[in-house]
Formats: C-alpha cells, structure tokens, sequence
C-alpha cells in the first residue's frame, strides 16, 4: 500500500489533458490513459487525442492500442493499465491516470472482478430462442445475486451472466467481487458550470472539423474500416458516417455531435458523483492548477490513503 497512484478524472472538455501534462512535469510522473477512444489508431482528431507534441511533454501509456477493426475488453484493459502502473513505479515515477470513461477508471481503482470467459456464440444463441422470463428464472436458480443485479428486461447482461456461470460452473456474481489493488490512491476530479462546459464542447467540436474531422473518416473509410464496427460509433464519428450515407446534412450531422456530446458529458456525470467520498473535485478556474498541485504533493508527503476526508469542491 506504499505506492502511490494519482486519478485524474472528469467530463469530457472539462480539461483534464491540459492539466494532466502540468502534473506529470511537475511530480515526474507519467500519464496512463483510461478513455476508450484513445484506443484506436488513426483516430485522433474525433477522440481529441493528446497530440503528439502532447505526447511528447511526458510518457503517455494505453494509446493506439489496437486497430479500428480490433477490440479491447474491459477485462484487457484492466490487465494492462496494472501492468503500466507497475511499470512506471519501477522505474521510480508516479503514474497518473487519466480518463473520462467512468467504467473503466473504477475498474482500476475498485478492483473490479472480471470473468474471464469469452464469447460463446452457440450457447448465446440457444438461450436467445428461451423467452425472458424463462432466462430471469434460470438466473435466479443458479446465481441469486446476479438475477437481484441485472434487469429481467436487459436481455443482453441477462444472457451473458448466464454463459459465464455455465461456462465458468461458478456464479458470475463470484468472479466479479471487487479486490481494490496494492495501492495508495488519490482521485482528482474536475467540473466546470454546465453550460461552460457546453460551450467548451461545441468549441471542441467546431475546431475537430476545422482541423480535419470529416477527412479522418474519409481516410478510415478509404481504408475498408466499415460502419458497423464498433469504434465507428464514438461521438462524431456516427454522426458524420449518417452525413456520408446521405442520412442528413452537414450542419445537421455537426448539431448532433454536439446535442450527443452533452448527454455523453451528463452521462459521465453519474459515474463521476460529486457526492462521492472517495473524490475531491477542483473547479476549473483561475489557480487550479496550482491548488491541484499542493493537494497531491501534500498527499504523498503526508502518505494519505486519498479515500475520502476531503471530499468539498475546493
């Protein structure tokens, strides 16, 4: 419990590149990225990527991971980001993890348990042709726990829980508990008024086209990148395809993004609670960043666990 992990996390455009860099430089720290956009190489401009002068400030880990057609699980990730945290810490510099995807920060940070059965196409689609409230009573008689969890209607989560205590032949609520890591944790969170940051998103937007949004999918496309696939469907990227195919216009397709990019900003907003104990959250204004600075160096000097006791908006 001696080595120290930093989490910056927050709201998409709230911020968080900017001043992760700052930190890094100032504590020799490197950055590990937990936003599953960043995954894909090729796309940058849509993912607002660091760039590679960004990248070139201080290590950057768990970036251009895979290729547009590839798939990280939650499971490959969680693997890796241990990995690098591990790395960093050897080599005597403090690892900085910095996201927007709330799920995959928590799997970091909490633990997560996560089954490690692949995809049984078959035996999915046998329990597929079984009605759902037949599959809710199977779940319920082979895994309470789980059927209390998932929502008889979610077929989907209802489905896979199934496959993977028949498969595993334990209880998938089993093989997920929690096992919080080897470390000491400080989490940092970032918010900004709403509708500052709506304004941030839509200028985010506006400047992904300027420097060549619609290109970069013209490229992807150009290369047989298709669509259906499933890193096709981060925000800007859908949206423009349903321009391409002659879905809407460009203006329209543009308006999406940035209407779907502030749902996506409420979204996080639930995996990132304010009322969480484990966070303290820093507004983005004037002095933040060094105020962010003197709470984290005054953490690891004093060796605080960083869960909980100062969970006010500083």
């Amino acid at each position: 419990m001696d080595h120290p992990l930093v989490v910056l996390l927050g709201q998409t455009a709230v911020g968080k590149t900017a001043l992760s860099l700052k930190l890094a430089q100032a504590l020799n720290g490197e950055l590990i990225s937990a936003d599953s956009r960043l995954f894909y190489r090729g796309m940058d401009i849509g993912t607002a990527k660091p760039t590679p002068e960004e990248q070139a400030q201080v290590p950057h880990h768990l970036i251009d991971l895979c290729q547009p057609d590839e798939t990280i699980t939650l499971g490959d990730y969680q693997r890796r980001a241990y990995q690098t945290i591990e790395y960093v810490l050897a080599n005597g510099r403090l690892p900085i993890l910095v996201g927007g995807t709330g799920q995959y920060v928590k799997a970091v940070v909490e633990g997560w348990g996560i089954p490690k059965v692949p995809p049984h196409p078959k035996l999915r689609a046998a329990l597929a042709q079984l009605p759902g409230p037949e599959l809710a009573r199977w779940l319920a008689a082979l895994d309470p726990e789980a059927a209390q969890k998932h929502d008889p209607r979610n077929l989907r989560r209802v489905i896979r829980a199934l496959e993977v205590t028949l498969v595993a032949g334990r209880p998938i609520s089993e093989l997920q508990r929690k096992s919080p890591p080897p470390y000491r944790i400080c989490q940092i969170g970032l918010t900004r008024p709403r509708e500052e940051l709506y304004a941030r998103i839509d200028a985010r937007v506006d400047q992904m086209l300027a420097n060549g949004l619609l290109d970069e999918l013209n490229t992807l496309r150009d290369l047989g990148y298709g669509r259906s696939l499933p890193s096709m469907s981060g925000l800007g990227y859908r949206q423009l395809w349903a321009y391409l195919d002659g879905e809407m216009n460009l203006n329209e397709a543009i308006e999406r993004i940035k209407f779907e990019t502030h749902r996506f900003a409420r979204h996080q907003a639930n995996w990132f609670s304010m009322d969480d104990p484990t966070i303290t959250w820093f507004e983005m204004k004037d002095g933040v960043e060094t105020a962010v600075l003197q709470h984290v160096t005054r953490w690891l000097k004093e060796g605080k666990t960083g869960n909980g006791h100062e969970t006010s908006l500083v």
